[in-house]
């Protein structure tokens, strides 16, 4: 089992050999290369890069455990009501472009997120304004979550000047330690040191962004030395590259998780018996051991012991049973026809489940899926294509199942994740047809209470409930694995995968 991450896990990269490539390496400069493509200056579509490369920042940052920290807000409060909330803000920060950062304009950034799908969509806002040179955001019920929410990826704050007439977002223009100096997307980011940052300066003066969603093209990448740190390699390429002399190989515990995602609005999966007959016939500890590589990393309940406030050591864990998920099955109607594939009301349980290959285990884990669900009866197609399949499943009700990873690190605090999968509606990347009001009114008392002991009470409900009636169904929690240039220092691994920490890092002389 992982050990809940407590303190913040900095690997600070000792020296190594140094190879005649090393040597010949600009020494200022850093390549970074990872599987997330770039397809957009909306922040709201690739925030979650925008933020890792340190080109925009967010009112509020957190460290690598998720402790909250002032970042353009120097400190925040709420009022006795917990309806206002009231944020100072730094008066010596400059956007890449030479204009001034100030409420206004953070003002115009996060009502433009608050309007678009995203965190800030669950969260009970009536108004964001600006008053005194501060931001203000007016809510209808209190949420203590706000800090965490304005922490999230796709509430970073770009300068006015990247929107154009017709509302559309045009450039990349932040307040961050690196400034862009060419953007071609969706697959490279050039970047250059803010010499006017308002914080300590970065140590490099270029780095460079690569997008490569072959796991195999990452790997080649970084024994060549064309790239100097690359993210989530997969267990072959993370196998070989420990072996390499200069190279140094890290895998960290993070929140993420292999998820299923079943429609349980579907005619075939709204008894929650059948879903649990799903989650029976996932052979968790042979997809851990033959694909993950990480033996420890089969799933027995949705949050892994990474979120240590969520996961719990006290619910019945997820098992394999066949036997048992052929009984359940057939408790609802379900019989198997000459060819095996079960049937009721002369339909066969033939059904399509969507994945995308930007993380290489994932078709890997459905053909998997495939082959052992067969042996339940169950017809299931693979569909591999791009990740935006599944959210446009979810929107249009075309989804039957879907298997991805999900970040429950996305905000500091997991309720931000949570709140968006699980609340009434569900959410693109969480629940679908599926609705428990008693969940719906826990998340939200976590969400807006600073008693600690009804917190824990209430996260109590909402993980016994996830378990029993399995909206999503968890498969493999993740570790992050990454490999390092052995020449570079104090490189951070942050396990909430926020930054790459590009400002900090520098190479050895």
């Amino acid at each position: 089992m992982f050990k809940p991450i407590s303190i913040v896990i900095t690997l600070v990269i000792a020296l190594g050999t140094t190879s005649g490539q090393a040597l010949a390496k600009f020494k200022s400069s850093v390549t970074i290369a990872a599987p997330w493509e770039v397809a957009s200056y909306d922040p709201a579509v690739s925030g979650f890069v925008i933020q890792k490369l340190q080109i925009m920042e967010n009112l509020i940052d957190a460290d690598e455990t998720g402790k909250l920290r002032p970042s353009l807000a120097t400190k925040w409060k709420a009022s006795d009501d917990g309806l206002t909330w009231e944020f100072s803000l730094r008066n010596d920060v400059l956007f890449h472009d030479g204009s001034n950062f100030d409420a206004n304009a953070a003002v115009f950034s996060l009502k433009r997120a608050w309007e678009k799908p995203g965190v800030l969509k669950k969260a009970p806002i009536t108004d964001i304004f600006s008053k005194d040179d501060k931001v203000i955001v007016s809510l209808k019920s209190p949420f203590a979550a706000l800090p965490a929410f304005l922490a999230h990826a796709t509430t970073v704050i770009p300068a006015p000047s990247t929107i154009n007439a017709e509302g559309q977002s045009i450039a990349l223009i932040g307040t961050g330690a690196f400034s862009v100096s060419k953007f071609t997307p969706p697959q490279s980011i050039s970047l250059i040191r803010n010499e006017k940052y308002w914080g300590d300066k970065a140590k490099l003066e270029t780095a460079t962004y690569l997008a490569a969603g072959r796991a195999e093209t990452r790997a080649l990448l970084a024994e060549s030395g064309d790239a100097d740190i690359v993210f989530t390699l997969d267990a072959a390429g993370y196998s070989h590259l420990k072996h390499v002399e200069t190279i140094q190989t890290f895998a960290v515990p993070i929140p993420r998780v292999v998820v299923l995602k079943v429609n349980a609005g579907h005619p075939f999966f709204k008894d929650t018996k059948a879903r649990q007959a799903l989650s029976l016939a996932i052979p968790r500890d042979g997809i851990a051991r033959a694909i993950t590589r990480f033996p420890e990393s089969a799933a027995d309940q949705l949050f892994p012991p990474a979120l240590n406030q969520w996961h719990s050591p006290n619910i019945k864990p997820l098992t394999t049973d066949i036997k048992k998920a052929n009984a359940l099955l057939a408790d609802i109607g379900w019989t198997k026809g000459d060819d095996g594939i079960l049937m009721r009301n002369g339909k066969r349980f033939s059904i399509t489940l969507r994945t995308f290959p930007d993380r290489p285990e994932l078709p890997l884990i459905a053909t998997a899926l495939q082959d052992q669900w067969r042996e339940i009866g169950i017809e299931l197609e693979v569909s591999v294509a791009n990740y935006s399949e599944i959210p446009a499943g979810h929107q249009d009700g075309s989804l039957d199942t879907a298997l991805y990873a999900r970040n429950y690190g996305l905000t500091p605090d997991p309720i931000g994740s949570v709140l968006q999968d699980f609340s009434q509606g569900g959410g693109d990347w969480g629940a679908m047809g599926w609705e428990n009001q008693t969940v719906a009114d826990a998340l939200m008392t976590i969400a807006s209470t600073t008693d600690q002991d009804l917190r824990r009470k209430k996260i109590a409900i909402v993980v016994d409930s996830l378990q029993q009636e399995l909206p999503v169904i968890p498969v493999v929690w993740y570790q992050h694995t990454v490999s390092v240039n052995a020449n570079l220092k104090d490189v951070v691994i942050d396990p909430l995968q926020r930054s790459y920490g590009l400002s900090k890092m520098y190479w050895a002389d």
